[in-house]
């Protein structure tokens, strides 16, 4: 199909399922066909638990640009003042410490406006396929989840070019302070740099100190640490508290993302390298085994909690561990939000069970991790109409000093840049309390060395959001027999589906 139809089509039918005039298995499958790998959207709820920007850091620090950034916004933005810059991203907490507390510094020092739409992700979608389609230009920028890099490779800038501009260039930028599993993983396709990375929700574990202290566990290191200690647990306090949390609601993105930690990390796969469903092997099996020995020591509520009910679980002392997205940790350590201030910790995934496949041993890109990953990039449109501008704020919105500022303020996410965990800032920021940064080291040792990213295809947005979410939530519901046979028929379904093209 020629690209300009199929940009056409796609805009299109994200167009009508943001309007209410698609059903959303509709909506996966033409996205599908279309090759738009749109896992992330999950139940058009978008993916992130993200609870908003902390004041505390605010009030104990002076917060802002460098002098010296300021200093180079102001020359450099001069013969741009007056321009308009738009852009529509998903509520990450880069996106939110930008639009709320930050862009005034840019715009007072460049003379140049932005407008920021923060968004659910499915209308993200929605804005970026009908711009594209349209070649209008109407944002200069563009927030592009990891899952949509290959439809858009075309559409962006590569970074690694507009750097070559040394008029337009940030002084000590440094393209290559960006970690480099999240640029190979998040930000290339082919050979193309779609954008940089932009922000890293990852799956760390988080558990309750004191209470793995008064029953005497060791802490959860691998994963029959975190069985044993979450039985230990809902043994000796259930019902008030369980042992651990999870997202396995039904038929939701979340529940498949809770899915491939488990089969991951017993040295399965979701795909072999012909292209064929791996997860109910050996080790998917036995994934299965642990999963629900494992969902016995969860609240009774888990099936219907996406991860906001994971979160709030945890939060509100009703489970004591969770293995899930960092950036849920400055939202217990606030005193304001939660009930489990300064008494949670952070570690590495548990250590996998069985070997992990390497890339050689799976399908479609997909790299086998504990710490399943869902991070995004930002990029020049290149239908903007004013894109040096654009590339202005780029570098600005991700460069290490704008970072460090975010990171302190939003608290939430993991830094995309080598450089900014080791920032005064941040580090200063490492103690209990709202906004805190004190797990970063452990994002970022996820990051470094125990990232697990799902494959690429274009089947996926169906498989993800759909078919293995409502497989896995038929078989928890006990209506389609034994793990074995549940997944065997999961088996028949992929197949079909990714031999459909």
């Amino acid at each position: 199909m020629k690209d300009s139809i199929r940009k056409a089509h796609l805009a299109s039918v994200t167009d009508r399922f943001v309007r209410g005039q698609m059903d959303r298995r509709s909506f996966l499958r033409a996205a599908s066909i279309l090759g738009l790998g749109a896992g992330a959207l999950g139940m058009g709820l978008g993916r992130r638990p993200f609870y908003g920007i902390s004041q505390a850091s605010a009030q104990e620090q002076e917060l802002k640009p460098s002098a010296e950034i300021t200093k180079w916004l102001s020359d450099v933005g001069k013969p741009f003042a007056g321009t308009t810059l738009r852009l529509a991203t998903e509520s990450t907490p880069p996106s939110n410490a930008i639009a709320t507390q930050l862009k005034q510094y840019f715009e007072e020092a460049t003379g140049i406006k932005v407008e920021i739409e923060v968004l659910p992700l499915e209308q993200v979608l929605q804005k970026l396929t009908l711009d594209v389609a349209s070649s209008l230009g109407t944002y200069d920028l563009y927030y592009i989840d990891q899952s949509w890099a290959a439809s858009f490779s075309q559409d962006v800038f590569d970074p690694r070019e507009q750097l070559k501009n040394a008029d337009l260039a940030m002084p000590n930028y440094n393209i290559d302070d960006f970690l480099k599993p999240l640029v190979d993983g998040i930000a290339m396709y082919e050979d193309r740099m779609v954008g940089v990375p932009y922000d890293i929700p990852i799956f760390i574990t988080q558990y309750r100190k004191d209470v793995w202290d008064e029953l005497k566990l060791p802490p959860p290191a691998t994963l029959d640490d975190l069985l044993q200690a979450s039985a230990a647990i809902t043994d000796a306090k259930g019902p008030n508290m369980y042992g651990t949390s999870g997202q396995m609601k039904s038929g939701h993105y979340s529940l498949e993302c809770d899915w491939t930690a488990w089969l991951w990390g017993h040295g399965g796969s979701i795909f072999g390298p012909d292209g064929k469903f791996t997860g109910n092997d050996e080790a998917g099996l036995a994934a299965m085994a642990y999963w629900d020995k494992l969902k016995a020591t969860m609240p009774p509520g888990v099936d219907g909690w996406t991860w906001d009910g994971e979160g709030q679980s945890v939060g509100q002392g009703v489970a004591a561990s969770m293995l899930s997205w960092g950036e849920f940790f400055p939202f217990f350590d606030d005193p304001k939000a939660s009930k489990v201030s300064g008494l949670m910790e952070a570690m590495v995934p548990p250590k996998p069970a069985a070997t992990l496949r390497t890339v050689e041993q799976t399908g479609f890109g997909e790299i086998p991790g504990v710490g399943h990953q869902g991070g995004s990039s930002l990029a020049v449109s290149k239908y903007s109409k004013s894109p040096d501008a654009a590339w202005i704020f780029m570098q600005w919105a991700t460069s290490a000093d704008t970072q460090a500022l975010i990171t302190v303020l939003g608290g939430g996410t993991g830094p995309t840049r080598t450089s900014v965990y080791d920032d005064p800032r941040v580090l200063a920021n490492a103690r209990v309390g709202a906004g805190t940064t004190r797990h970063l080291p452990v994002v970022r040792d996820t990051i470094a060395n125990y990232m697990g990213s799902e494959p690429d295809l274009p089947a996926w947005a169906e498989l993800s959001s759909d078919m293995i979410p409502v497989a896995l939530g038929k078989y928890f519901a006990g209506q389609s027999g034994s793990a074995k046979e549940s997944l065997d028929a999961l088996k028949t379904q992929v197949d079909d589906l990714v031999a459909k093209g």
